[in-house]
């Protein structure tokens, strides 16, 4: 059993931000930490005090996380970027609003004594006899504290202080991962006014003041009850000062959900997903099904898109989502008289599809639209059709310039859109080889039912614009028009970029719409690509003909195929192996291509040279983060891995910026999720001069000094599936609409019976119909979570007692 939460956050836009560039402009990106580690850091937005980023992430972590903040920063290109500000949100908030936090939130001041992070491992207690007690304090050592020092580490000692007397550690230089181990003693006076002891960190420095790392607060009234703890202990900050500048640093727009998950073991979910199997299957051989109609009919448009996401990846799983994609398909048909209104809502169908196509289909895409898309960005051309948004511009050279007329601008745009349009053509027509099996099977099953659903000769086009819909309208064009959102360019277009996305996307939707002459009624000045368009038409149909042409034996071979050489991720990256002599230095780094399948991360000089297995999957003990300071770089991680002799050996690969560093960090975990031997502790820094650079312990062997982070992941659309995962999330879903479910199904058995039925509860389940089966199979899941999370909330609430007694 797995209990984990999963945060989904969505940075929408921010406003009234100040100006932090002389042109009275900034140019704002934000970074999302999670108790203090970067996570994710959004595209920057040039020019702007209004930026819109629109971006979406799904973390998944840890239950026991408690902040999640986002930093705003305005990017400078010679010197440190800027901080405008932050917002806040802690776990107990978001736990308060279960359906998520959306809103505006004022950007508030940094101040550097709330900017504390870390934890500090102590041991408090009472001890002597009643006559001359005693406050004993042990200070073992903490880890992961605040950076403050400008070589990316700081010289932290403990001070602790308790009726008007104070004690302090030594102190340990560059290093924040100390290690103390030190013991103070103060006598106890229990009619003293103050009844506190404060545990405090603090960075020393030789000329200026020294910097507030954190602090831990105990009650001594509530110690005396329980004479003796010892633990890990988040360090808090100082919030004695009120805040600053609220609302005067401008507004962030978010919307954050926060969900905890408890996954129970296979067997648990094993009924429900053979439930929804064989009623897929029974379909499939055309017996009546009530099942996945319901289903259909009681999601809410707000559900729609993660219920489908969570069935096509269950399906998937199985073998089967062609199937479960033609009965959606099936049903949709049924309830659709008029062919032009074919899958243009977000019906479930839709929404599977499109779901789908993102999970089977990310790398398809990419290999097809990639070369288009970094051509408009590379060539940067000024390209405007509508005559109403023509900017003048001056050509030529300073002498001899003249002003590029209207006429001109739009002769040179079709130009290049055309030339644009005809490179993405030859892609997709060149790319059949390359479609994944499955997508070319369910499109044969869709141009299929679709022409028996619409058989006159009159609509013949619509078996291809039911799969241009999908291919063209709602994969295509979207991934074209936002490519940082399908992972096609790191960073967002500027204004005249996107300009030129936005005409090359709507030309592919005009062929997928298969009737040049509609965008030429809308949007008149499209005329003058309407030959192109029209003989983009001929292309798309002659390419969905050769799509679709994939005999089931064919398709079983292709997909397994597939299967075996499928790769998780691949990219450049700079690789260093640890030396055991002599200082590791950042130029020693060495550029290669990488690939991590489910087997192995394996490497290459280049992307077409012949790869070599570097570490097998199996043998990898833990993937985390390397502290700055050990290379004088950032965005460093370690795979620790065991060797061909089974002895530990650490591979040290950087990437070129943190979203980089965190997706191949959450690729590696999340393939690596079943290995056995995984670590609970490393060290982030480097074995160097005999000793470790983070918490300076000369024994190279011994356990880290920091814990491993196995249960920290970003969601990816090419996630390894995870079968219990997502039936607990459509088992979830499923309880949530339970009571709509059985009174759509008593409608459906009136309708069909012509009279008023009770509901089947009857224990006979071998005969009842799937929908009965699936109230059933609700009930008793329902039994079995409640029970397991009655026990962990009664686990966890002994736990947080002891410590609230404890710790103010």
């Amino acid at each position: 059993m797995a209990k984990r939460s999963s945060l989904f956050i969505r940075i929408v836009e921010g406003k009234n931000l100040p100006a932090k560039d002389i042109t009275g402009s900034s140019d704002p990106y934000c970074i999302v930490k999670i108790d203090n580690e970067a996570i994710i850091r959004t595209a920057t937005v040039w020019k702007t005090l209004f930026p819109f980023w629109g971006e979406e992430y799904e973390v998944h972590l840890p239950p026991t996380f408690h902040c999640v903040s986002f930093y705003v920063m305005d990017e400078d290109a010679l010197s440190r970027d800027d901080v405008i500000g932050k917002v806040s949100l802690t776990h107990s908030l978001l736990a308060e609003h279960p359906k998520g936090y959306c809103g505006w939130l004022n950007l508030t001041e940094i101040d550097p004594d709330e900017e504390v992070q870390g934890e500090l491992h102590l041991r408090i207690e009472i001890v002597g006899s009643d006559a001359a007690k005693k406050l004993r304090c042990r200070v073992f050592d903490a880890r992961d504290l605040a950076r403050k020092d400008r070589n990316g580490a700081s010289d932290p000692f403990v001070r602790v202080r308790y009726n008007g007397k104070t004690q302090e550690t030594s102190v340990i230089k560059k290093s924040c991962y100390p290690r103390w181990n030190e013991t103070f003693e103060f006598d106890l006076d229990e009619s003293a006014p103050e009844k506190l002891c404060v545990v405090e960190v603090w960075d020393w420095d030789l000329v200026s003041r020294n910097d507030f790392l954190g602090k831990v607060v105990f009650n001594v009234q509530r110690l005396l009850a329980v004479q003796r703890e010892e633990g890990w202990f988040l360090l808090q900050p100082d919030k004695s000062k009120p805040q600053q500048d609220e609302g005067n640093l401008g507004a962030l727009h978010l919307q954050v959900r926060l969900r905890d998950e408890m996954v129970l073991p296979s067997s648990h979910y094993q009924p429900l997903a053979q439930l929804l199997c064989e009623e897929v299957k029974a379909a499939a051989q055309d017996r009546k099904v009530h099942l996945i109609t319901l289903i259909d009919e009681t999601t809410t448009a707000e559900c729609r898109q993660e219920i489908a996401i969570n069935l096509v990846k269950l399906f998937l799983g199985q073998g089967l989502a062609k199937e479960l994609l033609d009965l959606l398909i099936k049903l949709e048909l049924d309830k659709t008289d008029e062919p032009n209104t074919l899958f243009r809502g977000n019906s479930l169908a839709s929404k599977s599809m499109e779901s789908f196509l993102k999970v089977a289909g990310m790398q398809y895409l990419h290999a097809v639209l990639g070369p288009a898309v970094n051509r408009v960005f590379e060539e940067k051309r000024y390209i405007e059709l509508d005559p109403s948004k023509v900017e003048s511009k001056d050509v030529g050279c300073s002498s001899l310039h003249r002003t590029q007329s209207e006429s001109d601008v739009i002769q040179q745009s079709v130009h290049l859109l055309r030339s644009y349009l005809t490179d993405l053509l030859a892609a997709v027509a060149k790319s059949v080889k390359f479609c994944p099996a499955v997508i070319r099977a369910t499109f044969r099953q869709l141009f299929k039912r679709v022409g028996e659903r619409f058989p006159e000769e009159k609509d013949q086009n619509v078996r291809f614009m039911a799969i241009t819909s999908f291919l063209c309208l709602r994969f295509f064009s979207p991934a074209i028009m936002s490519p940082r959102l399908f992972y096609l360019r790191e960073k967002h277009a500027d204004a005249r970029t996107s300009r030129a996305l936005l005409l090359l996307a709507k030309t592919v939707q005009n062929v997928g719409n298969m009737d040049p002459g509609i965008s030429c009624t809308k949007e008149s000045w499209m005329a003058p690509l309407q030959p192109t368009i029209q003989q983009g038409i001929a292309q798309m149909k002659q390419f969905i003909l050769q799509l679709i042409d994939i005999e089931e034996k064919e398709e079983l071979d292709l997909q397994k195929a597939l299967s075996q050489s499928q790769v998780v991720k691949e990219g450049p990256l700079f690789i260093h192996k640890a030396k055991t002599k002599g200082p590791l230095m950042s130029s020693s780094f060495k550029k290669l291509y990488f690939a991590l399948t489910s087997e192995a991360l394996s490497y290459a000089k280049t992307p077409n040279s012949k790869k070599s297995s570097f570490i097998t999957l199996a043998n990898i003990r833990a993937a985390e983060k390397v502290e700055e300071k050990s290379f004088g770089s950032s965005n460093v991680m370690q795979i620790i891995y065991a060797d061909e002799d089974g002895q530990a050996a650490t591979a040290y690969l950087q990437c070129k910026c943190v979203n980089e560093l965190n997706q191949w960090l959450s690729a590696l975990r999340k393939v690596c999720v079943n290995n056995t031997g995984m670590l609970c502790s490393y060290h982030p820094g480097i074995f160097r001069g005999e000793k470790w650079s983070c918490c300076l312990q000369k024994d190279k062997s011994g356990l880290g000094c920091d814990k491993t982070r196995h249960g920290v992941t970003l969601r990816e659309w090419n996630d390894p599936l995870d079968p219990d995962l997502e039936a607990h999330l459509i088992f979830r879903h499923l309880l949530g609409v339970r009571e709509a479910m059985k009174e759509k199904y008593l409608e459906l058995l009136t309708q069909e019976k012509g009279e008023n039925l009770p509901l089947n509860q009857s224990d006979d389940l071998e005969n009842a119909d799937g929908p009965t089966r699936l109230f059933r199979v609700l009930q008793d899941l329902e039994e079995v979570h409640n029970k397991e999370l009655s026990r962990l909330r009664d686990l966890a609430s002994q736990e947080r007692n002891c410590l609230v007694e404890l710790q103010t």
